[in-house]
């Protein structure tokens, strides 16, 4: 059964997340804002550069131009401290250990996420190599959950989930939203990107072009 459709909450004018001619030699120059309770989407074929958006945004590659978090400047931060507001949550989630519980500080909180993302308490004592790929995609999410990041770059977050999981994981995302956080979406799914986004983007050999508003 399809999980009941969740309501999209009201985002305010100001702008949260700012990009002004975010590019880098794959990335043709990218200028957008994110409001705060916003969701936006970016589909495309892969190898088109929507990975590449987010790892810019993220400040994990070299890049050029100005990216913003609150009126705030990432040029006048530390990249650590930008990237714990603005988390990029990549399709498979890094492990620099073989223990999931080594990568999570605060476990009640860790089981709160995961018991709404269908995860049983067993699994944040299992070993990574005993996770499903579906369930390490969750757990991953998980982790940048805990960050409590203002804005959060998702990278096919449920690529390898099913019907019901895929419902979990977009009603928590809708939860996110109704903090005020923003979430910008890299999405194969086209029905993904209508469910939960306001504005969507197409990417094609590195350009950014509005598909719908």
């Amino acid at each position: 059964m399809s999980p009941a459709p969740v309501p999209l909450p009201a985002s305010t004018d100001a702008p949260l997340l700012r990009l002004r001619g975010l590019y880098s030699q794959r990335l043709a120059p990218v200028s957008l804002d994110l409001a705060a309770g916003e969701c936006a989407a970016v589909v495309g074929a892969s190898g088109s550069g929507k990975s590449l958006l987010l790892r810019q945004i993220a400040d994990l590659d070299p890049g050029h131009g100005e990216a913003e978090l609150d009126g705030r400047r990432r040029s006048a931060m530390r990249g650590f401290e930008w990237r714990r507001r603005v988390v990029y949550c990549q399709a498979e989630a890094g492990w620099w250990d073989d223990h999931v519980s080594a990568h999570y500080t605060d476990r009640a909180a860790a089981l709160d996420i995961m018991g709404r993302l269908g995860l049983a308490e067993s699994k944040l004592d299992a070993l990574v190599h005993e996770l499903s790929t579906g369930e390490r995609q969750r757990m991953g999410l998980a982790r940048a959950l805990l960050q409590a990041p203002r804005v959060l770059l998702l990278d096919e977050p449920t690529a390898a989930l099913d019907k019901a999981a895929t419902g979990l994981v977009e009603q928590e995302l809708m939860r996110v939203l109704a903090t005020g956080a923003a979430i910008l979406l890299v999405t194969h799914s086209a029905e993904q990107a209508a469910r939960l986004a306001r504005r969507t983007w197409r990417m094609e050999h590195g350009h950014l072009e509005p598909l719908w508003t």
